[in-house]
């Protein structure tokens, strides 16, 4: 017989900003502890070094972690002019410094310019991206370089808000999987004295905002009240796919979507994923409009009134 899973069957992402120092999964589990989930998931990782926007989903919520991933993020960055490291970032080793030259933000807003649009990306060592099974920052820590293949990732848009001798920083919006630390030692590069990133904190991850988020800190000084402080922090669901369209469905053709069966919906989208509700139940799930029109359930979610 299986394990039985503990903890609660709540349901909801919180908005946390994370601490400096930790992993996002060490982040996940001091969260699930603190709300006694039966399950969670994050979302993305920040690295330890990196602050800001994690969303973590609990229970039901995990559903939707992987569109929370395939998001669109923002950053602010933080570039260390004329020093490049083994990692990229600050906690690697240095391994080349050059001088700097009084860059002008005129100068600094022509190259970071340049990386505005689809551009290609070598993903770093010290990461999480995995080949034949391994994560690349494992091999990275035995010593070890691998050929990594370039991938595309899109920068909608990059803003150079500071700029004092060697240091500058920029806010960046762009899509899943780009690397702000290849970005910023690839900035260095084009402005030919290298780079690498001091500080990283994320703003936004798809619909969400680090204006809307919580600390640690805030989180585990409102644990001390109980569940019913912490779950009125849970958004819900739906609120990750915000922005997708919404299909709303009688009790009948809701039954039968519950069952698994496509249903014919008036007025539906005629493609893509959509949202599901019911008007007695909610937010129902995830469904996929079929070619010939019917809504077809894609990811269902159990009923629970946890808000």
């Amino acid at each position: 017989m299986g394990r039985r899973h503990k903890g609660r069957a709540i349901s909801g992402i919180v908005l946390l900003d994370k601490p400096l120092g930790i992993t996002s999964n060490r982040a996940l589990q001091i969260v699930k502890r603190l709300y006694n989930a039966a399950k969670a998931g994050h979302t993305g990782s920040l690295d330890p070094l990196a602050t800001g926007l994690l969303p973590l989903c609990l229970g039901e919520a995990t559903k939707v972690s992987g569109f929370l991933l395939d998001a669109d993020k923002s950053y602010l960055a933080t570039l260390k002019l004329g020093v490049k490291t083994s990692s990229a970032d600050a906690e690697g080793e240095v391994i080349e410094t050059r001088p700097v030259e009084n860059y002008s933000d005129e100068q600094i807003q022509s190259v970071i310019a340049q990386f505005i649009g689809e551009i290609k990306q070598i993903p770093p060592m010290h990461s999480a991206l995995k080949v034949d099974g391994q994560p690349l920052y494992k091999l990275a820590h035995q010593g070890m370089v691998v050929e990594r293949k370039s991938r595309s990732v899109e920068i909608f848009d990059i803003q150079l808000l500071r700029h004092e001798g060697d240091e500058m920083e920029i806010a960046v919006d762009c899509s899943k999987g780009t690397y702000i630390r290849t970005l910023a030692e690839d900035i260095g590069e084009k402005l030919g004295c290298g780079s690498h990133l001091s500080a990283l904190r994320r703003t936004a991850s798809g619909p969400f905002q680090l204006k809307d988020s919580i600390t640690m800190e805030q989180l585990e000084e409102l644990a001390e009240s109980g569940f019913e402080a912490l779950d009125k922090l849970l958004m819900p669901s739906e609120d990750a796919l915000e922005g997708w369209e919404s299909v709303n469905l009688s009790t009948d053709a809701a039954y039968y979507i519950c069952r698994g069966q496509a249903v014919q919906v008036p007025k539906a989208p005629t493609s893509g994923l959509v949202r599901l509700f019911s008007e007695e139940n909610g937010f129902l799930g995830i469904g996929e409009i079929l070619d010939d029109g019917r809504v077809k359930p894609r990811r269902l979610f159990l009923i629970e009134n946890n808000h």
